[in-house]
């Protein structure tokens, strides 16, 4: 984190007449908000990095942008543009990842140490319907997007384990070929069935598109809960939001769109997994629980255990296709590649759970000593099935960035078409329509 405030800053200063840097907010633990700004253009693209605080890339994807609107006239100067870069959403909560953050990169490393806060302390979140939440982090950004209407708005997250792929509130004809073509300049694998996007319409390869805001079960569909967010917020507006993956660890598989002869049952062995490994985690949390009463901020790190502990037996439960009758939504065709994104989708809401748990055991000391080998046992053979069994493989971090950056150019340079297409046609202003309502139940 202090790297980042100080290469922007160090960014700003070399270039005195086309860039600022000025602090927008405060986290609530204190650190402040920064926001990078490049031209001096009418128009604004807000690019949001860190919204989730064990997503790191971001940061580095919004200090490559800055440079490039920098170098070149094209991005800023002669398109009438001003590059708007919040350079960490979360700053809290990544400081709560710099255990993994200093290498050596591996997934044991990454997991002992993974933190991400509950659901309801994501900023990214708008909870329960309301334009101003009670996060100040959630408060900065729909602050600074009501100040700067920005026509194109890009949030930078990073999938752990998988794929890349991108997310609109509107279909920009032309990202998936964009999309693929940065992918295979750089290695990387695209995701063509994500978790995330289970029942959200395809507008291309990899390519999804955010379905409105609606009421959703948080146990069953964190899915539909994602979209009651400050994505929307601004839509009123007009302003296209972009959600852009990029993958630290590639899977090739989550690309490969092969049927499998028996999908029914690959689900059952999925599902059946979650169930059992939910019951070892609820074990080891009862085992730990008593012994965190003078364990500094352990609610902290509880409660999204306890909201994976609630998440995982109501995933099992959509994914299993012997439950299909009782009310459950039917899963889209599956291939190899959407079985592979939900295999590792159920690894990954075990693993995180195991690793705030190890956390919280390491915290506790002698008390907890005893969990430490078998979380251990358990964080190694998952890992090891992720390496061994999926093929994960490690993305250096500065391919990782240079293909979102080249991701968010792409949303850019379309959304900026489509923008100019419904100024030409006279369509409606979104100003002047209702708010898009946000709930969760």
């Amino acid at each position: 984190m202090d790297e980042l405030g100080a290469r922007a800053a160090a960014l700003a200063a070399g270039h005195p007449r086309d860039a600022r840097l000025r602090r927008v907010g405060t986290s609530r633990g204190g650190t402040p908000l920064w926001l990078l700004s490049v031209g001096h253009g009418s128009r604004h693209a807000l690019v949001v990095a860190g919204p989730h605080a064990n997503e790191p890339v971001g940061g580095a994807t919004a200090l490559r942008l800055a440079e490039r609107a920098l170098a070149d006239p094209r991005l800023g100067r002669d398109a009438d543009t001003t590059w708007n870069l919040l350079l960490c959403l979360d700053p809290d909560g990544a400081r709560r990842n710099e255990g993994w953050l200093s290498g050596p990169y591996t997934l044991g490393r990454y997991f002992r140490n993974f933190f991400r806060p509950g659901f309801l302390e994501q900023p990214e979140w708008l909870p329960d319907g309301a334009d101003r939440a009670a996060l100040p982090e959630t408060r900065a950004l729909l602050d600074l997007q009501d100040e700067l209407r920005p026509f194109f708005q890009c949030s930078l997250h990073g999938v752990d384990v998988g794929g890349g792929f991108v997310e609109l509130t509107h279909d920009l004809p032309g990202m998936a070929q964009r999309l693929a073509h940065a992918a295979a300049r750089l290695g990387i694998p695209r995701e063509l069935g994500p978790y995330d996007t289970l029942y959200w319409p395809l507008l291309g390869p990899a390519v999804y598109r955010i379905p409105p805001p609606r009421r959703g079960d948080l146990a069953a569909a964190i899915t539909e809960a994602a979209v009651e967010s400050t994505w929307f917020h601004p839509h009123r507006y007009g302003t296209v939001t972009a959600v852009v993956e990029a993958p630290m660890w590639g899977v090739a598989a989550v690309e490969d769109p092969s049927p499998l002869a028996d999908p029914d049952a690959v689900l059952r062995a999925v599902s059946g997994t979650l169930r059992r490994d939910t019951r070892l985690l609820e074990d080891l949390l009862a085992r730990v629980r008593p012994h965190l009463d003078t364990v500094p901020d352990a609610a902290r790190l509880l409660a999204p255990v306890d909201d994976y502990l609630l998440v995982g037996p109501g995933l099992a439960d959509s994914w299993d296709p012997d439950l299909y009758g009782a009310g459950r939504r039917p899963l889209p065709p599956l291939d190899t590649a959407r079985l592979t994104a939900l295999g590792i989708s159920g690894r990954r809401v075990a693993l995180r759970t195991a690793g705030l748990l190890h956390q919280l055991a390491r915290a506790a000391g002698r008390a907890a000593a005893d969990l430490l080998p078998e979380l251990d046992r358990l964080i190694d053979a998952w890992c090891a099935d992720y390496h061994d069994g999926y093929g994960a493989r490690w993305i250096p971090v500065a391919r990782q960035a240079e293909y979102q950056a080249r991701v968010v150019l792409a949303a850019f340079e379309l959304a900026g078409q489509y923008a100019a297409v419904r100024s030409h046609s006279g369509e409606k202003d979104w100003g002047s329509e209702p708010a898009v309502p946000m709930h969760r139940e």
